[in-house]
């Protein structure tokens, strides 16, 4: 799902990306809120106090949330330099760096909150907005902006407006390409809020609080592996017939 890329790239494939990393994403955010009380997938929230601050001159008390919106975006930037950077390389999958410095990041927040107590609860918010632009900007690269999953207000206008169209055959006779793409919206949606409610069980009725982080981490390196297992599960078989013949 991770290393297909360009015209290679199907439905299928976006639909697999869409459904792992909106998953995670749903862990994540309730994950952050419950334990920071503090979006964490997006910043329109945050744009909004920051306006709100500045406009009634409390710039001091308006600067952490510009640093919240600074962290997404450049989260976001090092996600796409490093996939430019090592594009040429044809023999690295450009996709793995951003992904492990996502899995790095919830991973180091979970393990210090085992070790220590969190004072800083906006350094924390900071390291999940940096991990979730990061993750936005290289599902957008390797979908071709096809799929978004840290946050759904676009995802509902697109979605809104899709099924609109299915009113209108005539204006929008590609029905097949249409119902797919509204899957996919639908999808992305659905395992959000599906990731949000387990984020919530294991957080507060499993008790994990902060290392809830931990299984969404996990979920992504197993997702960024997966072509490569599948690949040589299915040579391991293919040797294994042979051999048996």
């Amino acid at each position: 799902m991770f290393r297909h890329q360009g015209k290679s790239r199907t439905l299928k494939h976006n639909l697999q990306i869409a459904i792992v990393l909106s998953f995670v994403a749903g862990i994540v955010n309730v994950t952050g809120f419950l334990s920071i009380e503090q979006l964490t997938t997006n910043v329109t929230g945050h744009f909004a106090l920051f306006i709100y601050d500045v406009a009634n001159f409390k710039f001091w008390k308006g600067t952490i949330y510009f640093l919240y919106i600074f962290s997404f975006l450049f989260g976001s930037f090092l996600s796409s330099f490093l996939i430019e950077k090592f594009r040429a390389n044809k023999r690295l999958n450009v996709f793995v760096l951003p992904t492990i410095i996502e899995c790095l990041i919830l991973v180091s927040i979970a393990l210090l909150s085992n070790i220590m107590e969190i004072e800083y609860k906006d350094a924390i918010a900071c390291m999940l907005l940096f991990a979730m632009g990061l993750q936005n900007s290289y599902v957008t690269k390797i979908s071709n902006a096809v799929v978004r999953t840290t946050h759904l207000t676009g995802l509902f206008t697109d979605l809104g407006i899709e099924i609109s169209q299915l009113f209108f055959p005539k204006l929008h006779p590609n029905r097949k390409k249409l119902k797919s793409t509204i899957q996919l919206r639908i999808s992305i949606i659905l395992f959000f809020f599906g990731g949000g409610l387990v984020g919530g069980f294991l957080y507060s009725r499993a008790n994990l609080k902060l290392n809830t982080l931990i299984i969404a981490a996990i979920i992504l390196l197993i997702s960024l592996f997966y072509d490569d297992i599948r690949y040589r599960l299915i040579k391991i078989k293919r040797k294994f017939n042979q051999k048996k013949k």
